[in-house]
């Protein structure tokens, strides 16, 4: 990603990108660095084209590209959620001879391109190909790290887990939050739990991480008062938002008993874990064995569809959350 940025910035672009893979923040990110440094800003109104995969048409789309540059060294044309061109067989003779006055760039996100189709190959030839992988659980602590690293901040541990417990590895939802943060925290400053419940609104005692933490351990005391906590104040989390989240860990939970890992170490290795996590599951092997945990799935599963208004019976949020708790731990 750092090179073709830079290719961006020393105006030394190559003719055609595809920007494809799972991970949508760092084809965003190159996308935005197009718009930024391709063209200069007087240019950009008559040399700047952004498409939509879904409404494009590919025979004016290739009109587009062939078109030369008005005022300025060359145009930037964008096709943006490009996973959604349902072909690009008229494309396929510009993609075998792209325009040195054109900058193409394909979106294409959510997924991989078929690296099976005549226009993958074309581009791979004569453009730049850029696959854009998801982190692994335990490569996002690092990313955050490293991310907040670039922009003069640090972060303790414990608001780091908070973060991935609450956004997961979705790095878009990550950065978005940490943007909020950086508007009001000094440069330098060492980002901690406390500034995540301030500021995000995630409580650094009573949130998922915690409630599975709870589960891990069998603390039933602590489980309580977390959806307590929840009940009180219910936009901290929703049963329909924790389910996910408890499945995870009985998914993660269910893998370390059959793998030869033995340690936190080797579950981290074997699992792709984060060192909170890995410490948690090897704390949570000794309390539920495998068919414990197969019946548990089977539960959330259940209580999963009753969360949604099916076969859902009496009582609030909060009631079920406490019996679904309850009946995971017993």
């Amino acid at each position: 990603m750092k090179e073709i940025i830079k290719q961006f910035k020393e105006k030394t672009p190559s003719p055609v990108y595809l920007l494809h893979g799972d991970e949508s923040f760092y084809i965003d990110q190159i996308t935005e660095a197009a718009t930024q440094y391709i063209l200069d800003e007087s240019e950009r109104d008559f040399n700047m084209t952004v498409l939509y995969g879904k409404d494009a048409d590919m025979g004016r789309l290739q009109e587009q590209v062939k078109q030369f540059p008005m005022m300025a060294e060359r145009q930037l044309v964008i096709v943006k959620e490009a996973q959604d061109v349902k072909s690009w067989g008229v494309m396929e003779s510009y993609f075998d001879n792209p325009s040195p006055t054109t900058v193409l760039i394909l979106a294409h996100k959510h997924k991989k391109a078929d690296s099976r189709k005549k226009f993958f190959k074309s581009i791979k030839k004569n453009g730049v190909i850029f696959e854009s992988k998801k982190l692994y659980e335990n490569q996002v602590d690092g990313w955050i790290i490293t991310y907040l690293k670039s922009k003069g901040y640090s972060i303790n541990q414990k608001a780091t887990m908070l973060l991935v417990e609450f956004l997961g590895a979705d790095l878009g939802k990550i950065a978005k939050e940490l943007e909020k943060l950086m508007i009001v925290l000094e440069k330098g400053t060492q980002i901690s739990e406390v500034h995540i419940e301030e500021n995000i609104g995630i409580s650094k005692d009573y949130n998922a991480f915690e409630l599975t933490n709870a589960l891990a351990s069998r603390d039933i005391l602590k489980a309580n008062k977390i959806i307590n906590y929840f009940e009180q104040n219910p936009k901290a989390a929703h049963i329909t938002q924790l389910i996910p989240l408890l499945f995870g860990f009985h998914e993660r939970l269910m893998k370390a008993h059959f793998s030869n890992a033995q340690d936190i170490n080797g579950l981290m290795s074997a699992l792709k874990m984060s060192y909170p996590a890995a410490k948690e599951v090897l704390q949570a092997k000794k309390i539920y064995n495998p068919k414990k945990i197969a019946k548990n799935i089977a539960t959330l599963q259940e209580y999963d569809l009753k969360s949604k208004g099916i076969d859902r019976g009496p009582g609030s949020d909060a009631d079920l959350l406490r019996e679904l708790v309850y009946l995971l731990m017993h």
